[in-house]
Parts: C-alpha cells; structure tokens; sequence
C-alpha cells in the first residue's frame, strides 16, 4: 500500500508519517488490495473553496474533499491484487479543520485524522446523504479510529 502525502505550508501541523499509518491501516482493515494507492493532500482555505465550488458547485471552503480514482467493483477478486489500485485523492484544509476542533474543543490532529477516516470512506462507499446511511458511515468511522489509535498507542 502507497500513501502520497502533500503537506506544502503545513508541515508543521502535519504528522506526515502518522496519517500514512493511519491511511494504510484503515485500508487494511477495509480490505483493500495491498496495490492500493492513495493521495492525501492538505491545502489552503482559497484552493479546497476553488474545488468545492468546481466539483460541488458550494461556496467557500470545506473540510475535506475525496475524488474517487478507480472506478472498479468494490468486491476486489484475488487477481486484483496484482494491479495497481489507485483508490483517489483526499484534500483536507487543516485551517478549516483547526476551526472545528477548537469549536468541539478538541486537538487539532485528531480532527486532522477524523478527516482522513472520513475521506476513505467516502473513496470506498460510503456516504451520509440518508440518514441510515450516515449512521452507518459514522459507525464505521469510530471503528476505524478507536482500533488505530488503539495499535499506534501500543494497546494492542
């Protein structure tokens, strides 16, 4: 598995080596072929708005954005291993993302991360349109937290 980070301007907030472990084991668990690609990138405020409004047509920044890739069944057959598997692109706005978690009165990488989890899942399917749906993917996303920050902390 390949994590391609993009930090320019925010190196200094960005663990780059925590969200690629964070990455990989959440495609890990979701059982993506170990030829998956991903790219991770964090940018300004004025670019995630730029982006927001060409592909949402919404105006203003957001906090993440994912653009699926491969557009390939979900169900991975065994051959699928041996290609390469380029999932899609997360771009976060870690300013937006400081904003929030000052509002929720939280650290700041754990919003970072909570937008990583919630960026794959969107790549592999997820969705919170419905509300069944976003039950779902919330439900998924705290699994995915609480086990990695689980094994990173060394409670395995």
């Amino acid at each position: 598995m390949r994590v391609l980070m993009g930090v320019e301007g925010f190196s200094d907030v960005i663990d780059e080596a925590r969200i690629t472990d964070l990455c990989i084991s959440c495609m890990r668990t979701l059982g993506l072929p170990e030829s998956t690609e991903l790219s991770v990138s964090f940018v300004d405020n004025d670019t995630i708005a730029e982006l927001n409004e060409a592909y949402r047509g919404k105006e203003g920044p957001t906090d993440v954005l994912s653009f699926e890739c491969d557009n390939i069944d979900d169900d991975f057959p065994g051959e699928q291993d041996e290609l390469d598997y380029t999932l899609g692109d997360i771009i976060i706005a870690p300013d937006v993302a400081r904003a929030q978690a000052q509002e929720l009165h939280e650290a700041l990488s754990d919003e970072i991360e909570l937008l990583v989890v919630h960026g794959i899942l969107h790549l592999c399917g997820y969705d919170h349109i419905e509300d069944d749906e976003a039950v779902l993917m919330e439900q998924k996303q705290q699994e995915l937290l609480v086990l990695w920050r689980a094994h990173s902390e060394g409670g395995e």
